[in-house]
């Protein structure tokens, strides 16, 4: 099988994670990398023995013969390059969020429609082992139809501290938190019917929300209550960056523990099994379980890439946005918001 060539545009935090995830398949080649500092562009390509580095896109782009182009941006800049592989008709992996706003992220789920090129959205929150593996015993039936959940992330981890730059975004928390747990809640329990919202900044010198809770009714009629928070506090079972989840069915309850563990309840008593995130050389023990998830889903990203499907397309991911974007309205609001199909 020929391996696919990429081209990556950005060079920050999550792009060298993104680039050994990538390798880790074996089926493809970054063969550029692009980022607007110049420096950055070719600090990378000498970890990863990338060949070429551009500081304008379009230029990588027309010199380069490529299979799909990896965005790896700061979301205000995605609708550009992702409009720019859709004019040169290449397949696009863009990071989520997917855009600062919902119109403009249905602009690009509509511009990659019209030029017929895949928009893949890197979101790589539900692939996490232990999400997976609940998924699997939700599926089984074993605790019946469920009826209530909760998914916590919630963390006294000094996130302004290693990113100051946080501090000045407008909406901070569900557009970066909220937009994979929200996913992980679609994941799970399916669409959203309405939900409501509240939110809290919690320090004087931040910008945005950095606390929230959301109440969805799923059109199944479960209720899941999704908890977020980086306020910096102290919390007793510090567990970054786990997502702890618990779920009741009619016939048992099944829940993620700290540590990966995943612990089943019925009738015929309960269960403990630990689904642990594959350990990668790469990986930084203090995120293992998001930087391993990144290999999972990007390896569902080439199945789609190699004609095949995958789960988090730019029209699926739209369902999460609209989440997002609705959160932010009731929480404004203070009302109940109705999600439309």
């Amino acid at each position: 099988m020929n391996k696919l060539s990429f081209g990556m545009i950005g060079a920050g935090f999550w792009s060298q994670y993104q680039l050994a995830g990538w390798y880790e398949l074996g089926d493809v080649e970054c063969v550029a990398i692009c980022n607007r500092t110049l420096s950055k562009a070719q600090s990378l390509a000498r970890r990863f023995a990338v060949r070429k580095v551009y500081a304008d896109a379009r230029e990588m782009l027309r010199e380069n013969q490529l299979d799909f182009v990896d965005v790896v941006t700061d979301v205000g800049t995605h609708a550009q390059y992702v409009q720019l592989a859709a004019e040169h008709h290449l397949p696009v992996v863009c990071q989520k969020p997917i855009a600062p706003d919902l119109a403009t992220a249905k602009v690009m789920v509509r511009e990659c429609q019209r030029s017929m090129v895949p928009l893949l959205i890197n979101e790589n929150w539900r692939w996490q082992a232990p999400i997976r593996a609940l998924k699997n015993v939700l599926q089984s039936g074993v605790i019946g139809r469920p009826f209530r959940a909760r998914i916590d992330m919630i963390s006294g981890f000094p996130v302004f501290q290693n990113q100051p730059f946080l501090k000045e975004l407008d909406q901070f928390i569900l557009t970066d938190l909220g937009s994979h747990l929200l996913d992980t809640a679609r994941f799970l329990f399916g669409e959203v019917e309405s939900l409501y919202c509240q939110t809290h900044r919690v320090h004087a010198d931040i910008k945005g929300e950095n606390v929230a809770t959301v109440v969805l009714r799923m059109r199944n009629c479960c209720t899941v209550l999704v908890q977020m928070a980086y306020a910096e506090n102290h919390v007793e079972r510090e567990c970054f960056p786990q997502t702890l989840i618990f779920v009741e069915g009619k016939k048992g309850s099944a829940e993620i523990l700290p540590d990966y563990l995943l612990r089943v309840t019925s009738a015929s008593g309960t269960t403990t099994d630990r689904h642990a995130p594959a350990r990668y050389s790469w990986v930084d023990p203090a995120y293992e379980v998001v930087h391993s998830s990144i290999v999972s889903c990007q390896a569902d990203l080439l199945e789609a890439l190699r004609g095949g499907s995958a789960e988090t397309t730019g029209e699926d991911n739209l369902k999460t946005v609209q989440l997002v974007f609705a959160c932010y309205n009731s929480a404004a609001n203070n009302r109940v918001v109705s999600i439309t199909s």
